[in-house]
């Protein structure tokens, strides 16, 4: 059986603004990584009935899935000093919300329903982060925005 606990934090105002900064650069990178995977595709799909007589095969190197994503976070923590302060897993989670919502644009789900394109986020609509394990290892935290608190 797994088991997901929610808890409600009351965060002090440095907490608040610490949380808000994370998930700004969190909507940043997420905005990031989908635009890398739609330009891949993009640049890379063929039509089923039209094949083109030379057709370009891309390199797998060069395709963006979910671990040269996670590989390419070294680069961005060393790029981007302001991204060091936010866990490896919570940028690595990130980078799954993104491979599981463009798998479910071309796959579906598990009952075969396709989900639309996957949309860029906006300011303000990127509202949790998600540490993946706690100091046992038991189980996830999913941390809300302290927006989403107040109106609750």
């Amino acid at each position: 059986m797994r088991t997901a606990y929610q808890y409600r934090l009351r965060p002090t105002p440095s907490q608040v603004v610490l949380m808000e900064q994370w998930l700004e650069l969190l909507r940043k990178q997420y905005n990031y990584r989908l635009a890398e995977r739609l330009n891949w595709w993009e640049q890379n799909r063929c039509d089923i009935n039209a094949c083109p007589l030379i057709c370009h095969l891309p390199e797998l190197k060069d395709r963006p899935d979910v671990y040269s994503q996670k590989r390419d976070l070294v680069n961005t923590k060393a790029r981007f000093p302001e991204y060091q302060a936010i866990h490896s897993q919570v940028l690595q989670n990130c980078i799954e919300r993104v491979h599981k919502a463009f798998d479910r644009w071309l796959k579906g789900d598990r009952n075969g329903k396709r989900a639309g394109r996957p949309r860029f986020k906006g300011a303000g609509r990127y509202r949790s982060f998600t540490f993946p394990q706690d100091e046992a290892g038991l189980h996830s935290r999913e941390v809300y925005s302290s927006a989403q608190n107040r109106s609750n």
